[in-house]
């Protein structure tokens, strides 16, 4: 029920593993992911990987990339009574030079279902986000 009304659902490294060890670089390891229905976003070391299934069979597979050196805020929303959802948006670079001041945005939504502790999530992305803000704005750390 919850992949129809378009949350995610943690899937275990191994299962990942399983399905999209080939697909990724030298040197990426999946530290995480969710799947939705046929559909799975999987974070690595390096990036985050949406994988989109397509046609009847789902044979014909997209896979679109958003580097994990890219992502400048994170933004975290957890559910409430009823039938919220748990939220995290991120807000990254489009432009492949990070440079401050010449920056494209834009931003990604991912939906969880409540029970899903969102937390581990949200800190990994926020301590990206300090990284990253201190090397485009060449802070020292």
């Amino acid at each position: 029920m919850q992949g129809v009304m378009g949350n995610m659902t943690e899937e275990t490294k191994e299962s990942l593993e399983k399905d999209y060890a080939p697909y990724l670089f030298s040197g990426e390891e999946i530290e995480t992911g969710y799947k939705l229905l046929r559909d799975a976003i999987v974070f690595t070391n390096y990036r985050i990987i949406f994988v989109d299934r397509q046609g009847a069979t789902g044979k014909k597979t997209s896979f679109k990339s958003i580097y994990l050196s890219h992502i400048v805020d994170v933004e975290m929303e957890t559910a409430g009574s009823g039938f919220d959802d748990s939220e995290i948006t991120i807000t990254y670079m489009r432009n492949v030079r990070r440079t401050g001041r010449a920056e494209i945005l834009e931003t990604r939504k991912f939906e969880f279902p409540k029970q899903t502790d969102i937390l581990p999530l949200y800190k990994m992305l926020g301590d990206l986000v300090i990284t990253n803000r201190n090397a485009i704005n060449d802070v020292s750390e």
